[in-house]
């Protein structure tokens, strides 16, 4: 339950003393799709939203990609479209650097008016399973890495994207360049912008680099003992990755698959655990000898499958798993292997960590963190082995199936064994009910496509 306390009103309060000329204050709150929505209040309501909250219909919490009502998950009308209270999360009020007329912003969650955090906020979901480490006085570590396409505006705006000139020489991007130095030149005023925000903000970005797709770009975060922290920083980075795009007349898009003919966009994240001394425990020089690891990717093995809707939420996300495209097709582990879902690194003994690879950039790092993490703590728990690592090839291997599209990720949530446990019945319930009414409502509208292939053929 969460306790008001005097805190959180000086908090705010000597964020105004030290920003007088501050009018204007973005509240942010991520819903189950992981969309950035919220209010904005002027100056004299910033202490009383931090003292008292701010009210939030219940509806909101329920709310498919395109912003429509889900009544189907009941907790829209069936509620009386109630109110609940956006709570502030202490410490993550921080200007806005790229706004017209000074502003600043900061992250919420859904509260009953009780002080119970609700269970459909992704942000609670994460913090309740994060909770479940204590009982081995463990601490999960994480980072969030991106990747995400830089797009022509107007193409973009069209509905027919395609790379971008150049910032500095108007050159158009048109093949497989990855790690190519002349593309991050090409767009240097862009990442100067994005790393000196960030740096405003205290996100941690660090490197970036060219992925394999024109236009296509990554940048990594640093690792957190706060695994909240870095999913609040991994949607920040998001919300400044697009205005740094917009400020130079580019669209930045975090979709999973915007284009037939190239590679997806992955959310890989980087996760661990630590000990009460902060020592990392999946430490080793071989991995194949440290049992707490081993447990940890034998729990994501087995509750992969049914994490699928979470890590590929929508229907493009499905676009995105072929065969030899660095998105993995299976649940597998392996070291020092880009080719399965769950890579072990190569790096330093103290360093040793999972990579988790099968989230596109399109899902909620909250819901992707906790989904890690519950598979992770079921795993230690059951001690569960993986089996041997993939070596060579991992999408030529048998390994453990995993969905391959949306109506089967729905229905492997819908019956899972695993995360019911630790997300609860009524968010699985209520997540399932979500996208399959999106999933209905978007296959419902016949597409261009459908005209190509049916019109006059059958």
């Amino acid at each position: 339950m969460t306790v008001i306390t005097p805190q959180r009103q000086s908090e705010a309060q000597a964020f105004l003393d030290a920003n007088p000329g501050i009018e204007s204050f973005h509240l942010i709150w991520t819903d189950l799709c992981g969309i950035q929505r919220g209010k904005i209040l002027r100056r004299d309501e910033l202490v009383p939203g931090w003292r008292d909250g701010r009210f939030l219909p219940i509806s909101a919490l329920v709310l498919d990609a395109t912003g429509q009502d889900v009544p189907e998950t009941g907790l829209v009308f069936d509620e009386g479209d109630r109110d609940l209270l956006l709570w502030p999360i202490p410490g993550s009020m921080t200007t806005i650097p790229w706004a017209a007329q000074p502003a600043a912003q900061y992250i919420a969650a859904a509260h009953d008016l009780d002080g119970v955090p609700h269970y459909a906020d992704p942000r609670n979901t994460l913090e309740k399973i994060v909770g479940r480490f204590a009982e081995f006085n463990m601490t999960p570590v994480g980072a969030v890495e991106v990747e995400f396409f830089l797009m022509d505006r107007e193409a973009a705006f069209a509905g027919t994207p395609r790379a971008p000139k150049a910032l500095t020489n108007g050159a158009r991007p048109q093949h497989y360049q990855a790690y190519h130095l002349q593309d991050l030149d090409d767009f240097a005023p862009f990442f100067q912008d994005l790393y000196a925000f960030a740096d405003i903000q205290g996100l941690p970005a660090k490197t970036l680099i060219s992925e394999y797709a024109p236009g296509q770009m990554e940048i990594v975060l640093r690792h957190r003992a706060d695994v909240l922290k870095a999913c609040d920083e991994g949607i920040m980075l998001k919300r400044l990755i697009k205005a740094a795009a917009d400020k130079h007349g580019l669209v930045a898009t975090f979709m999973a698959k915007p284009y037939s003919e190239w590679t997806g966009s992955g959310m890989h994240i980087h996760v661990s655990l630590a000990d009460e001394a902060g020592k990392n425990l999946f430490a080793a020089a071989d991995p194949t000898e440290n049992q707490l690891l081993l447990n940890a990717l034998g729990g994501l093995k087995a509750s992969m499958a049914e994490s699928m809707l979470i890590f590929a939420p929508n229907a493009n996300s499905y676009r995105r798993f072929r065969r030899n495209s660095y998105a993995p097709v299976s649940a597998s582990w392996g070291i020092n292997n880009r080719t399965v879902s769950l890579r072990i690194p190569a790096g330093a003994p103290e360093t040793c960590h999972i990579e988790h690879r099968p989230a596109g950039a399109d899902a909620n790092p909250y819901l992707v963190m906790a989904s890690i993490l519950a598979g992770m703590h079921y795993g230690i728990s059951e001690k569960l082995d993986p089996g041997a690592p993939v070596t060579g090839n991992g999408y030529e291997k048998r390994a453990k199936y995993i969905p391959g599209n949306w109506f089967e990720a729905i229905d492997a949530f819908w019956r899972a064994s695993i995360l019911k446990d630790y997300f609860g019945k009524d968010f699985v319930d209520t997540f399932c009910t979500l996208k399959e009414v999106e999933a209905d409502r978007f296959f419902a509208e016949p597409t261009a496509r459908d005209y190509e292939w049916y019109l006059r053929t059958i």
